[in-house]
Order: structure tokens, then C-alpha cells, then sequence
């Protein structure tokens, strides 16, 4: 297998190198390589602008910014989550002592269902742990009614939601906090990176003090805090691909399309999708293969792999199967039907700005190729007995 060849399932925006050296130098002239220097507060604005929010403090990643936006909210006891996320998620809530409760999922969207969440709650409930999964709206109205009715917090993981709006505003706006990833899978990137997203000045102040060891002067420490800070190599790298974020997500909306017209009516899968009131980021593309398919979900990933083709199950397995949370009471398979189905038959496939339609096309051919051999072959095979 030529690996120059392969396609995978996301790939980062890399402007022009030559675009960069300018940033170098000026960072190699500044002799500031951290710290909150100049590139690092210019990219919290622009960020700030260009998401619509009000205040942003940049973390060196996105689990940093979680676990320390669970810190500054003083969260206790247990919080209700999603099994159907990138195990950051869990992994977040269990380094801050806490203990997550698992509750399943909407078929459609992904995102933890609002309608089970009320009969999760006990008195050691402090908060609720939405995703925004797939980039798609959690259920917010609903989900902050449930925490304004019962006294919780509620933090969003947005990792995958830069740049979502709904009717116009941005999704990161909603809860207690949100928090963003810039890892360089993500629609945009600081190569790694992150950031939560504050409602006023006075939270961003004190989350920027627990990212720095809890320094609110030069010689005094007055909270708990850790490293978790951006330097100014990312933050620049941030600055120049926010210049190119629309292009990019233009060629990503452009890729979706592709997929959509030659999946939407093809029998036995599924696709999610928001609705008309999301605009999107396409973040991924994720396919679900359904039973009527004669081709497992499985089977298809390793079509698509022998062919230089780097799909992803992405989530699979679930968060409550892995054994460090699968021993919960809330982990129990029995209460998760949803999430396990779409776990089960889950299939992210490339898209990224830059993945050209020719190459997109070949993707598209051997999910067609692969399902319609073995949808002969099963004909075939029921003919013979």
C-alpha cells in the first residue's frame, strides 16, 4: 500500500509554509515564546469575534480546557454524560475526582437525550456533561431547563462545534461553559490546542489564573492550578488558519454535498444531519450501517482500509465499555440501546478541506463496490440453499 496515497478520515488546513515565516520571526524577535504573549492575546479576540462570544481563554488543548472548566465550576459528586464521545469526555470528570453517570443517547442527533436525563439525577447529581457531538447542537433549551430546574451546571463539550451557529448564534454561548477543541483533526487547528468559552471577564480571569498554576500576581498563588497554557507557536499557527477558515469550511460543506447526493437514497444506511436552523461546520461525515446493507459496518472498514481508505468508527467502542467505567451501574448495556446501535454500525468517512473530488469519488465507489458485491454474494448464497 502506497501510505502517499491514503485518504484519511480528517486531515488538518496547512496554509502555504511560506505564510508562517513571518509569525516566526516575529515571535524569534519578541524572545516571548509563552506565557500570554502578543499572538497568544490576539487570537483569544479574534477568536472572540469571529465565534461570537464574548470572552475566550486558550488552553494548550482541548483536555486541559475541560478538566479545568470542571475546576472552575466547583463540580462534586456525580455528573450525567454521554457514553457516546471521545473518552476525554469521561476521562475529564473521573482526573477532578467525580464520577460519571451515563445516559443514552437521541437516534438522531447523537447527543445525550434530554428526555432520559431527569431520571438520572439523584442528590449527589451536581452538573450535566453534554456533547455537541459530531459538531451537531445538544438539545440546549431543554438541557439548561433541566439544570436551571434541578440546581446543576452544566458544562458543553463543543470540540467539535467551532463555528455553529443556530438561528444565528453561536452554540458555544449556551451553559455554564463550553469548551472547544483545536486539535488538528478539528475543522480549525493550533496543531494541538484549546479553549473555554467564558460568559464575563470575571470568569476568564479566573480560569486564566488556574491555567497558570493559580498566579494572580507575581508572588501570590490563590487557587489550585496546573499548566495548561497556549504558547505563542500555536497561538500564531491559530492566528494564519483563521485566515483561511471560511475557504476551508466552504470546501468541507462542498464535500458533504458529494456524499449526501450519493449516499441519501442508497438503502440501508443512514445519515445524520442538522436541522434547518444549524449552520454547520461539517465537521464529519458519519455513515451508519444499517442490517438491510448485507454489509456490516466492520467489513466495510476493512474494504475501505486495503484500499488506502482511513475510515474511522467513530465511537466505538462506547466510553461505558471500556474497563475503567464499564463496572457503573450507569454502564450497564441494558440502559444505552441507542448509543450501542450506533457505536455498532458507525462509519466516519474522510472529509476535510482539501480532499479533492476525484479522490472523494473513489471513497464513494468502494462503499458502493463493497455493498453491492455482498449484497450479490447473499443473494447468491440464499439461491444455493
Amino acid at each position: 500500500m502506497d501510505r502517499n496515497n491514503d485518504i484519511y478520515v480528517t486531515r488538518p488546513l496547512l496554509p502555504p509554509l511560506s505564510e508562517f515565516y513571518p509569525y516566526l520571526e516575529d515571535i524569534w524577535k519578541n524572545r516571548q515564546l509563552t506565557n500570554n504573549g502578543p499572538f497568544h492575546r490576539q487570537l483569544e479576540q479574534a477568536l472572540a469575534d469571529y465565534l461570537g462570544c464574548k470572552h475566550i481563554s486558550l488552553f494548550a488543548n482541548g483536555t486541559l480546557a475541560l478538566l479545568c472548566a470542571i475546576r472552575a465550576l466547583r463540580i462534586s459528586g456525580e455528573v450525567i454524560t454521554t457514553p457516546y464521545s471521545f473518552v476525554a469526555t469521561s476521562h475529564s470528570l473521573s482526573w477532578n475526582g467525580l464520577k460519571p453517570v451515563f445516559v443514552d443517547i437521541d437516534p438522531i442527533t447523537g447527543n445525550l437525550d434530554p428526555n432520559k436525563i431527569e431520571q438520572a439525577i439523584t442528590p449527589q447529581t451536581t452538573a450535566i456533561l453534554p456533547v455537541h457531538c459530531y459538531g451537531i447542537p445538544a438539545d440546549v433549551e431543554k438541557i439548561d431547563a433541566l439544570a436551571k430546574k434541578h440546581g446543576l451546571k452544566v458544562i458543553y463539550d463543543a470540540a467539535h462545534a467551532f463555528g455553529v451557529t443556530r438561528d444565528g448564534n453561536s452554540i458555544l454561548n449556551f451553559g455554564d461553559l463550553s469548551i472547544i477543541s483545536f486539535h488538528a483533526t478539528k475543522v480549525f487547528n493550533t496543531i494541538e490546542g484549546g479553549a473555554i468559552i467564558c460568559p464575563d471577564l470575571e470568569t476568564k480571569r479566573h480560569i486564566d489564573r488556574l491555567k497558570n498554576f493559580g498566579f494572580s500576581s507575581e508572588t501570590t498563588v490563590d487557587a489550585i492550578g496546573i499548566n495548561a497554557k497556549m504558547n505563542e507557536l500555536q497561538a500564531a499557527f491559530g492566528l494564519l488558519q483563521l485566515k483561511h477558515i471560511d475557504h476551508a469550511l466552504l470546501q468541507r460543506k462542498a464535500c458533504y454535498q458529494r456524499y449526501r447526493q450519493a449516499f441519501v437514497h442508497f438503502a440501508g444506511v443512514k445519515i445524520i444531519q442538522p436541522d434547518a436552523h444549524v449552520s454547520w461546520n461539517y465537521a464529519y461525515f458519519p455513515l451508519f450501517i444499517g442490517a438491510d446493507l448485507n454489509c456490516s459496518r466492520d467489513e466495510l472498514y476493512a474494504a475501505l482500509k486495503n484500499q488506502g481508505i482511513m475510515a474511522r468508527r467513530y465511537f466505538f467502542p462506547l466510553i461505558s465499555d471500556f474497563p475503567v467505567y464499564s463496572g457503573l451501574a450507569s454502564a450497564n448495556p441494558d440502559n444505552l440501546p441507542v448509543s450501542r446501535q450506533l457505536a455498532d454500525q458507525v462509519l466516519c468517512l474522510p472529509i476535510y478541506a482539501g480532499l479533492s473530488a476525484e479522490d472523494q469519488q473513489r471513497v464513494i465507489n468502494v462503499v458502493l463496490k463493497v455493498a453491492a458485491k455482498l449484497r450479490s454474494d447473499s443473494v447468491k448464497e440464499r439461491e444455493t440453499v
